[in-house]
């Protein structure tokens, strides 16, 4: 449910109001009983509660410990059994230097 501010215009009294969109606006001010009672335009205000909406509804995967285990056991047993597999050599680059481009001789 959102959360609404309110002002009094006539005596300045402000409250925040926890209250449904479908719920009617307040007009009578609870502090002077003028009906100046009205809603302010502010940011967008809202609470977290319970036990954390970000571990229950959006974490997923293993965690990082569990994660290591099934690497370190994965990587002896690849070792064990697989034989090496050839890589392919870095083309080597030329020792003579390219030429240079220019007009070093026209003047």
């Amino acid at each position: 449910m959102p959360i609404y501010a309110y002002k009094c215009s006539a005596c300045g009294h402000a409250r925040d109001v926890l209250q449904k969109m479908s719920d009617p606006v307040l007009t009578v001010c609870p502090a002077c009983g003028a009906e100046t009672f009205a809603k302010q335009l502010t940011a967008a205000g809202f609470q977290l509660k319970g036990s954390g909406w970000y571990a229950t509804d959006f974490k997923g995967g293993p965690t990082p410990a569990a994660a290591d285990k099934g690497s370190e056991a994965a990587a002896p047993a690849a070792a064990e059994g697989a034989a090496p597999i050839p890589t392919k050599a870095a083309p080597v680059a030329s020792a003579a230097p390219a030429p240079a481009v220019g007009t070093a001789g026209a003047d």
